[in-house]
């Protein structure tokens, strides 16, 4: 094992609120309900997308906006749980596997504490490594303060061949 078999990756992944009322709010691949839910091409879930943005960089596999794009309508209302997914499948075929990731949340609402633990066992589960999430709001500063969407902050870990584990 040396240092090139390792590799680091930030993304970023926001969302406006939709004008959907039916449309429910996905955030860290779980359900909230009684929220307004986020605009997108899929499900909209910023933690979940941010996340496989990530993993995507790191492994060179590509990025969101290519592989899982507008002009990919078969991605068209995709779970944010089936991009992770997939995500995974395809950096793991690659020769890359996760070793650990963080993610940060940023929103005034939902109030995200009740449901951090839930979304990291979640989250964990999906990738099959350790995801530590938090969340943060912006002071009511910004179109993130004054309600109108979501941002987050994902950055993982990756070791390239056996488990590093």
């Amino acid at each position: 094992m040396n240092f090139s078999d390792f590799r680091t990756a930030t993304a970023v992944d926001v969302h406006a609120f939709g004008d959907d009322p039916s449309r429910p709010l996905m955030l860290a691949c779980l359900r909230w309900p009684g929220e307004r839910g986020l605009a997108g091409h899929s499900d909209a879930d910023a933690a979940a997308h941010a996340l496989a943005d990530a993993l995507l960089i790191g492994s060179g596999v590509g990025e969101l906006g290519t592989v899982f794009g507008t002009d990919r309508p078969q991605w068209a209302n995709a779970s944010g749980s089936a991009l992770l997914s997939e995500a995974l499948r395809l950096i793991r075929s690659a020769g890359w596997q996760p070793v650990n990731a963080t993610l940060q949340i940023i929103c005034q609402r939902p109030k995200f504490a009740p449901r951090k633990k839930e979304a990291e066992k979640i989250m964990t589960d999906i990738v099959g490594a350790p995801v530590s999430v938090a969340a943060t709001s912006t002071d009511h500063l910004g179109f993130i303060g004054e309600k109108k969407g979501i941002a987050a902050l994902a950055s993982v870990l990756l070791f390239r061949g056996g488990d590093a584990r």
